[in-house]
This record gives C-alpha cells, structure tokens and sequence, in this order.
C-alpha cells in the first residue's frame, strides 16, 4: 500500500472558507496614544533654516517658561487599599478609564483584564455596543476549534476515498467516528429505556431526539432532564423588560500594590486612603504599609527585612516602566512579569521575567545560620527552570532572569528606614538596590543546527 497523505486542500481549508465580516474595532492607536497617564508638552521641531520654525519655537519656549504647564491632572486620582485582597481598589469609572487606556494599569473584579464587564452586559440586554476583548478572544477561539474539526473531516474523507480508488480493502469501510458529534451518556441510554442507541437517534450537543419524529414543541431532553420552552419563553421576556432598566456598573479596576505605588510614589498622580479614616495615606505610610502586606499573615513593621517580596518585585516593576515597557502580571505563564512594547492590545509579550533575589554581599555570608538561610531562599531546582522555559519556548517568550541584588541591612540607610519608618528616604534607599538582567533561550538542536 502506497503512502496516503492529505489533500492540500484539507490543510490549507482556512483560504477556502468563506471569509466572516469583522466588527470594526476601535482604533487603538488613539485610545492608548499616552504610554502613562501625563500630559506631555513636548516643544515644536526646530528647523534652523526655516525662520518660521524658529520663532515659533522661541514663541513656545518663552511661554511654557512664563507660564509652566503642568504634566499631571488637576486633581489628584482617587483609590483605596483593601486588606483583605491586598490590593489597591479604583471605583471611578473616568479614573478606570484613565489609568487602563495610558499605560495598561490594572485590571477589572470582573473581567480578564480590561475592565468590560459593563460592556458584556449590555450586549447581554440587547444594547448594540461593539465587541469587548474577552468576546474577541471568545470568538477566536470557537473559529480556532470549528477550523480544526473540519480540516479532521476533510482529511478522513481523502484518507477514505483514496483506500477506495486503491481496492485495498475487501469489506466495507466502516465510517470514523465524527470529531464533533458528542456520544450518548450512559444517563442519556437509561432515559431512552434501552441500552443500545439505535440508528434513528441522533446527538447534537448532548441532545437526543428521534431522526423520524419532530421534536416535541413543548418540551426535550438534555441529560436526563425535561425541559419546558415556556421556560425560555420567561427568560426572554424578562431580558426584554431589562432593556429599559438602567444598568448600573459593579466592575471596579483592581490594581497590584506595586502599580499603586509607582503610580503615587514614581508619577505622584494617585491618591490612596484608607478605608476606615477615608483620608489620604502619605508615600512613607503606604511604603511600610505595602511592605507588611506582602508577607502572609502580615509581618509587624519590626521584622521587615531589606529582601521583603513587595521591595524586590517593586524595584523590578519600576525598573522596566522607567525603560517604557508595560508591565503586567505574569501568573498565567508561571512567571513574575510580562514585558509589553506598547500594550497587551496591540501584541503578544515579548519577554517573560522572572524575579530572583541575590545575595552577593559578605554579609549574608558571616555566620552559618545566615549562610544557609540565603542559601534556602537562592535556591532553584533545575527541574523549575526547566518547567518554566518550557513553558516560554511554547508560547514563543524569552526568559529573563532578573536578579536584584539585597543590599545588608546594617547600613546608615537602612537602620534609618527600621528605626524611622515616618521618615524614610525611599529614593535612596530603593538605590541601594541593582539589578541584573540575563536571557535565557531554550536550545533546541531541530532549530539550532548551525
């Protein structure tokens, strides 16, 4: 028997189907057209052999000198911190609005990640609005699967058709299972009263129903249950009636503590009080605060150390934002980060981090006890990096390996920071952390031949 292999037709079926009108999407070039949630006033070009472009540039900068234009908001964006999800809570809608449309920050209680839950319910209700990126990827995906299932029908039947055209086979060829037809449960077959499914009934999506007489108007089966069409009837009465109600928004952006605090300690535009004082808290309060809730349960303010998880990942997330990259939680990648160009809408990551704390100082090195403390918390089995690479090459991200190297914690800077909490150099002191970056690529020989 010769080798039968599928039709290019078969594998190549996505140019022969007939191509689906898309929804006009939002032009996101405009909608995220400020990486960060400032107003630059950038002078005009300056060209010298043009006299115009002369004095309209002295014009501009005399009077951005007389009058200073400012960068930030007239007032301050406001957001609480809530203990009990450790995390920094926005309920404005134009602040949510603000901060997720320049620089990506947060994401919705209800959502994946851009804040769309009212969105979602108004399509529920009738309203026309366009497609929200959830229904997008949604969408995506279904297409993606029915794709798949007819490219395996395809190529079965060219497998089917050649076996015949050859005469290999002396009986009749029995018909492959079908890749979308789901089988009858055993539930299904004792509520049809018989233990074998005869021809005559067919399945569509979990369905039973008899091939030779029409489904009953008033009722059918689905996994052993009737079910009245009144019942429906109800439910899309009570949907139109929701159509006139005004829908109210319960979606609230949430954000990590580390976004929080570079947007009220690094860009100084947000302001975050406290629950039960409403009043807003200082930079030096939410510093310590931030620093006691990234430990579980909450460690005192007397036993911080200088490597806490809230410092260590908050010099990395400054880090690349200071470089111009968005940077987004990488938890669904088994990684710390995810290293945006201009934001999750317009590309996939580029680069995955992955946050490892160094302890290269002498200090963490003078007793045995400490020795084998840093010792514990530096190591990594091979078998994690391993996972973890994998898992990168597969979704086609590098792997960063960041180390940031702790500082000791008996130096002029941090024993002012552990004796004077309400009075701590922030700056100097997140300076006397480093950072090292290195690329670690998966080597595949298939792929790396020369």
């Amino acid at each position: 028997m010769s080798h039968i292999t599928p039709d290019r037709g078969a594998v190549n079926l996505a140019r022969s189907l007939p191509e689906a009108i898309k929804p006009n999407r939002p032009n996101y070039n405009v909608l995220h057209a400020l990486p960060l949630p400032l107003r630059i006033h950038p002078l005009p070009p300056l060209i010298l052999h043009n006299p115009l472009s002369v004095i309209y540039f002295a014009y501009t900068y005399l009077y951005q000198l007389i009058v200073p234009l400012s960068s930030h908001h007239k007032t301050k964006l406001k957001a609480f911190f809530s203990p009990e999800t450790r995390s920094v809570h926005v309920t404005n809608q134009n602040v949510i609005r603000a901060l997720w449309e320049s620089g990506f920050f947060g994401k919705g209680n209800l959502s994946r990640s851009e804040p769309s839950w009212l969105d979602r319910e108004m399509r529920r209700k009738g309203v026309v609005v366009g497609e929200t990126s959830e229904e997008v990827t949604r969408r995506r995906r279904e297409e993606r699967r029915e794709f798949k299932k007819e490219r395996a029908r395809k190529e079965r039947e060219t497998i089917e058709s050649a076996l015949r055209e050859e005469k290999t086979l002396n009986v009749e060829i029995p018909c492959l299972p079908s890749v979308d037809a789901p089988q009858p449960s055993h539930e299904q077959r004792e509520t049809l009263g018989t233990s074998k499914v005869s021809n005559d009934m067919l399945t569509s999506n979990g369905i039973l129903f008899d091939s030779c007489k029409p489904v009953n108007d008033e009722t059918f089966l689905t996994d052993g249950t009737r079910i009245s069409h009144s019942e429906s009837r109800e439910d899309h009465t009570e949907l139109e009636a929701e159509k006139d109600l005004p829908i109210e928004n319960h979606e609230h952006l949430q954000l990590t503590l580390e976004e929080a605090f570079f947007l009220n300690y690094g860009l100084g535009i947000l302001e975050i009080e406290s629950r039960e004082s409403a009043q807003p808290m200082t930079t030096n309060t939410l510093f310590t605060l931030f620093r006691m809730s990234s430990y579980f349960p909450s460690y005192p303010s007397s036993d911080l150390r200088p490597d806490d998880p809230f410092i260590i990942s908050y010099v990395v997330y400054h880090h690349f934002r200071s470089l111009g990259w968005v940077v987004r939680s990488g938890v669904k990648f088994a990684v710390d980060y995810l290293l945006y160009n201009r934001g999750p809408v317009f590309s996939h990551a580029e680069f995955a981090v992955v946050i490892l704390p160094s302890y290269r100082h002498p200090y963490w090195r003078e007793t045995t006890s400490l020795a084998m403390d840093v010792t514990k918390r530096e190591s990594k089995s091979w078998w994690w990096l391993h996972c973890v690479n994998r898992v990168q090459s597969q979704v086609k991200k590098s792997l960063v390996l960041v180390y940031v190297e702790i500082p000791p914690p008996r130096t002029t800077k941090f024993e002012h920071c552990i004796d004077n909490y309400s009075h701590t150099d922030i700056s100097q002191l997140l300076k006397s952390y480093q950072v090292r970056e290195m690329i670690l690529r998966r080597w595949i020989p298939n792929r790396s031949r020369d």
